[in-house]
Order: structure tokens, then sequence, then C-alpha cells
């Protein structure tokens, strides 16, 4: 694998999970990061924590690791050797995929871990 730049996001962010008929909420689109899934069967929302009301249910203290990009479509492996060096340390992810590169959440209390071995795999790692 070659060697990758990461970029660590400052923010702490949530993934929640909302009706698929329902509007996508005003405060989604306020952060500089937010990413939306729609299917038949759900609206899947990755925002900043911090603009989430308070009581709305969602998976809490993710990370994110931004793979420098853009990357070419023809490459291969990417995102399955990243999350295999993760898998290899038990660090869950949440991954997402844009059109020039992945994404990958992480929990904030695996982040140490987590960059670790990214590091101990040759990947450079920019921090906020």
């Amino acid at each position: 694998m070659i060697p990758l730049t990461l970029k660590l996001h400052s923010p702490r962010y949530a993934v929640v999970q909302l009706d698929p008929k329902a509007a996508i909420p005003p405060w989604a689109f306020q952060g500089e990061f937010f990413s939306l899934t729609v299917t038949p069967e759900e609206m899947s929302l990755i925002a900043e924590e911090t603009l989430l009301p308070a009581d709305l249910p969602a998976e809490r203290n993710w990370r994110i690791l931004q793979v420098v990009g853009p990357l070419d479509f023809a490459l291969i492996g990417i995102l399955s050797s990243l999350s295999t060096t993760l898998a290899n340390r038990k660090i869950s992810i949440f991954a997402v995929s844009t059109y020039d590169t992945d994404y990958l959440l992480v929990k904030e209390d695996k982040l140490p871990l987590a960059l670790e071995a990214l590091t101990e795999e040759g990947h450079e790692i920019l921090q906020p």
C-alpha cells in the first residue's frame, strides 16, 4: 500500500438515523462537513455533534480522518487497507466515500490508537 496523507478534522461528529421521508434538518448544513444518505428504509446523517438537538438519539463522539485527495477511481484497496490496519487493532470505523476521497470516522476514545496504527503503517496524519 502506498503511504497516504490523512487529515484529522477538529470537531466531534454524530451519526443520526432519521425517517427517510423526514425533512433534512436545517442544522445539518451548518458544519464544515456533513453527509447524507437516503434509502427507502432510512436517512443517515453525519453532522457536527454540537449542532444536534441535545435530546436527539444519535451515535456520538466520532472523529473524522479524511484521506487527502482527490483519489483516482482506478486506485484499488485504499479503504480496505486503512480499515484492515484499524481492524487489526480492534478499532471499528464508519466509512464514507465521496467522488474525490474517503472519510473514516473513528470513535474519539480510540483515536490515539488509530493514529498510532496508521502512522506505523507509514501514513502521514495532518493534525488540526
